[in-house]
């Protein structure tokens, strides 16, 4: 400690000749690095500060154009750029939230850091920018490269609002960022990270090596912004520069989708809906990846989570064709739809005893996906559609009633595909359209004026193509409500069935 002491009340001036040449600002640096590194404790906030304060002071007297030279003498260091990455990796680990023993999310003391740490990286930053306009120097290049990926891990843990940032930490921390951008002369965050021509490589590989001692099994939780930052990074490459770090992405985002916690669950699976959408279908193929994909999603349809469902069916509406390459290839075409049959039977017994609006909006939100891409193959599970669709009509689902909407787009598909099959189903289907019919003329649903518009359209085209499907036994049955009703809207939806054209939808269907 008192050397420690001696330190900081010998500040920069005995760190940094008045020269600033670069043998002399190794040691310095150095030093500082050392002050940074050493394992904090409740006596070592003081040392830290000042050592941020003599780093700050260090990089201002410092000569831009000689900055990043170095000898090289330093052992196994490679001079300043070197010495710079470390102390710059050393600073954003210094801002980095950790894990709280408690479970408290607040972080109170890191917006404080990133505040300070951000200063220093525009300083340094700066000087990079300095370093550029001077012929005589190129070794800013070298330096750039390694300070460029932990700097910018540091931007994307708090630019954005999260439990460790602060408004003045996210202002800082965006400044870094576009500052970073201008620097590296990248037009976007993508081509920072996949590169902005032939000639530049991007930098996602030395992100991805930065993050990877943070993304296993034991180390993953102890920095809540690493599964964001790389979620976020991951996000921003697309094809073709996403499948060549295949073997670095998958695990961390199967490990985050594996956590208990529901908000990590669909932090995950939306990583994995990235790869399968980006990643050639021969890249998710290989070694069985997509079939280890599917499992792992499979079981998340077990949670009784809206969010997570709702992210979990879109990654496996995109994984199926995939899928069903593999069967292809096989020449097992019998069996091509087999996990879509799975996932269809799955969701339609979560469907039917489901009280809850949330979830049953999002499986009914899907519902006409999974119908389309079975086709005629929905006859396979059209009892169980049946009793989905009659009891999901009879439950509102204010203020846009969607459930109800979905549920008469399914029905309308499931009657265009199985056709065949829909005349025994007429007087059912029929009741509960008329039901649905008469309770929205009555205004007994607390729904919107035009939802309640919408929904009396899309049921009279169930109507009309439900008599279509039946050869007219529609038509035969209204006919008497329609002498007898008084309720004009009740009429008017019969006058429209009665009067339907030939070219509706159930006929091209019906033709072929």
């Amino acid at each position: 400690m008192k050397l420690d002491s001696a330190e900081e009340k010998s500040g920069v001036g005995c760190s940094l000749p008045a020269e600033g040449s670069p043998p002399a600002l190794e040691p310095a640096f150095s030093k500082i690095l050392h002050r940074l590194s050493r394992p904090e404790s409740s006596g070592q906030g003081g040392v830290r500060n000042a050592a941020l304060k003599d780093l700050g002071a260090l990089i201002e007297a410092a000569e831009g154009d000689r900055f990043f030279e170095g000898s090289g003498s330093g052992g196994s260091l490679r001079g300043m750029p070197e010495i710079l990455g470390q102390v710059v990796r050393a600073l954003e680990k210094f801002a980095a939230p950790e894990e709280k023993a408690d479970g408290v999310e607040e972080h109170p003391e890191v917006p404080e850091k990133a505040t300070e740490v951000g200063s220093l990286f525009l300083k340094l930053l700066g000087k990079v920018e300095a370093a550029k306009s001077s012929p005589d120097c190129s070794a800013w290049k070298t330096g750039l490269r390694h300070m460029s990926g932990a700097v910018y891990i540091f931007a994307i843990t708090h630019r954005l609002k999260q439990p460790w940032t602060s408004p003045a930490s996210q202002h800082v921390a965006g400044e870094v960022l576009s500052l970073l951008l201008r620097v590296t002369e990248c037009s976007s965050v993508a081509g920072f990270l996949c590169g902005e021509n032939e000639d530049d490589r991007g930098r996602f590989a030395v992100v991805l090596g930065l993050l990877k001692p943070h993304l296993n099994k034991e180390t993953w939780k102890k920095n809540p912004a690493v599964k964001h930052v790389f979620s976020w990074t991951l996000q921003q490459v697309t094809q073709p520069w996403l499948n060549q770090h295949l073997e670095k992405i998958l695990p961390p985002s199967l490990l985050i989708s594996d956590d208990y916690q529901t908000e990590n669950k669909i932090l995950g699976v939306q990583c994995l809906h990235h790869i399968v959408v980006t990643v050639p279908a021969a890249d998710l193929l290989q070694y069985n990846r997509a079939q280890v994909l599917y499992h792992a999603l499979f079981n998340h349809l077990y949670m009784p989570e809206h969010h997570l469902i709702q992210a979990v069916l879109l990654c496996l509406l995109d994984l199926f064709p995939v899928l069903e390459k593999a069967l292809h290839w096989k020449g097992d075409t019998a069996r091509v739809t087999t996990h879509c049959h799975e996932v269809l039977q799955l969701i339609l017994t979560h469907m039917e005893p489901e009280h809850r609006l949330l979830l049953r909006r999002t499986y009914a939100r899907h519902l006409p996906a999974f119908v389309k891409r079975l086709g005629i193959l929905t006859v396979r599970h059209l009892k169980r559609l049946e009793q989905v669709i009659l009891g999901y009509l009879e439950v509102y689902d204010e203020p846009d009633d969607e459930t109800r909407l979905k549920i008469l787009e399914t029905l309308k598909l499931v009657m265009q595909y199985s056709w065949p099959r829909i005349p025994c189903r007429v007087v059912v289907l029929l009741k509960a359209l008329l039901k649905l019919i008469c309770d929205i003329s009555r205004d007994t649903i607390p729904t919107t004026e035009a939802a309640k518009s919408t929904m009396l359209q899309e049921a009279t085209d169930c109507l009309i193509l439900l008599d279509h499907c039946s050869q007219g036994q529609v038509k035969g049955l209204l006919a008497k409500i329609a002498v007898s009703c008084e309720d004009s809207t009740v009429v008017s939806c019969i006058r429209k069935v009665q009067q339907g054209s030939a070219d509706s939808p159930g006929d091209d269907t019906e033709d072929d």
